[in-house]
């Protein structure tokens, strides 16, 4: 089966009254001519619904009473449970072990049954490919199916229709079924409109694959954005984003978490790793928006409020509003007040002080001193250094 234009139409006449036509908002504070695609407001929490259910509703009697059996990370998982329950449809979901709780919960919750498969992604998926061998079900594909790759093009029409003006669109890149889809529809209907991927920098597998010219299989993935790590891309993902996609950027972890933290703080938006990526990617100057008008698709919303927790943290670091300092005093009374005033002078707040003296590589004249500070930002992080250092306190 070829992608064409009219089956991404058919998929959003079938998606009608389905899924959501979630909203396209600005978000200057962002980025100068930055906008969001709120896919994490989406039923199930991502769009990914979108390509399930064009795939579930496509199939023949005889399949859909043997059942479907799909793998995912967790957003998938969803769409396909959710959609197989409201057609009567019988799903079986291979998910890796180490997906966020929630998404399992949630997979659960919508109909289907749930098999954890230790690994990522890519095992999930032999998993299901064994279950397919022995017991007969419909494979639904996360990303490398032309009907799945049709649903996630309508966010590729709805863009146009929002925002007619858009001058380019930054998809995130797990396996690479949303910018195929995505691209396909804008780049048929808006061939001047820049698509831009953006995948995490510990899963770089569309990026290499585009490199080397062929779909290439890392040895493994690492990185917070569980939905996009995925270690091979499809054969057909890669073709179409070979043909449709302008360029492909990555992200590191911090970058990722950054944006999480200013999706929540501006947009009063909840992002899972895999949807800030395209945020982080115009954040920090990995996809210029100066003088165009840009769509960051933000493709999901399901992270684990565990995961959010220790992202929060990190993303306040990289944006120095959380800081670690360590260094040594004088181990006589005062000492440690006495440096303590200089960070309180600095508009510093402290949420702990670690006071250590049994540093083996300290004398025994002195301690060391760990405090974590609340900070304004780098600005305010270097100044105090600087302030701690002309007093005589070396960092370490």
């Amino acid at each position: 089966m070829t992608l064409t234009l009219n089956m991404i139409w058919d998929a959003q006449q079938a998606l009608s009254g389905i899924a959501r036509r979630t909203p396209l908002d600005p978000a200057p504070r962002l980025g100068k001519g930055v906008y969001i695609k709120a896919e994490n407001l989406q039923l199930t929490g991502a769009f990914k619904l979108r390509g399930a259910y064009n795939k579930i509703r496509s199939l023949t009697p005889e399949e859909a009473g043997r059942g479907v059996v799909a793998c995912s990370a967790g957003n998938h998982a969803q769409g396909i449970a959710l959609s197989a329950s409201k057609l009567g449809i019988r799903s079986v979901i291979c998910m890796p072990a180490g997906a966020p709780i929630s998404k399992v919960e949630a997979t659960k919750g919508y109909g289907a049954e749930v098999v954890l498969v230790p690994g990522v992604y890519d095992d999930a998926a032999r998993e299901a490919e064994r279950l397919v061998a022995e017991e007969g079900y419909t494979f639904a594909h996360p990303f490398n199916d032309p009907l799945v790759i049709a649903g996630q093009g309508t966010i590729g029409l709805e863009i146009l229709e929002q925002l007619p003006e858009v001058d380019q669109v930054v998809v995130p890149i797990g396996g690479g079924g949303l910018i195929a889809g995505v691209a396909f529809a804008i780049k048929h209907l808006k061939p001047d409109c820049r698509v831009v991927g953006v995948q995490a920098a510990g899963a770089p597998s569309m990026y290499l694959s585009l490199q080397e010219g062929r779909p290439a299989e890392l040895s493994g993935v690492s990185t917070i954005a569980d939905g996009i790590a995925v270690k091979r891309p499809g054969d057909l993902t890669f073709e179409l984003c070979r043909k449709y996609v302008d360029e492909v950027v990555t992200v590191s972890e911090d970058e990722i978490a950054s944006a999480i933290l200013a999706l929540m703080e501006e947009q009063k938006t909840v992002a899972e790793g895999a949807g800030a990526t395209p945020v982080a990617a115009c954040m920090f100057g990995e996809v210029p928006t100066e003088g165009r008008k840009t769509v960051c698709v933000v493709s999901g919303g399901n992270v684990d409020v565990t995961t959010l927790s220790r992202v929060i943290t990190k993303g306040l670091s990289k944006a120095g509003r959380l800081v670690e300092l360590t260094t040594k005093v004088a181990d006589k009374p005062g000492s440690l007040l006495q440096m303590l005033q200089v960070v309180s002078d600095s508009g510093a707040n402290i949420i702990s002080v670690s006071h250590n003296r049994e540093d083996k590589e300290t004398d025994v004249a002195a301690c060391i001193v760990t405090l974590v500070l609340e900070t304004r930002d780098q600005r305010h992080v270097e100044n105090l250094c600087r302030e701690l250092t002309a007093h005589g306190y070396l960092m370490r």
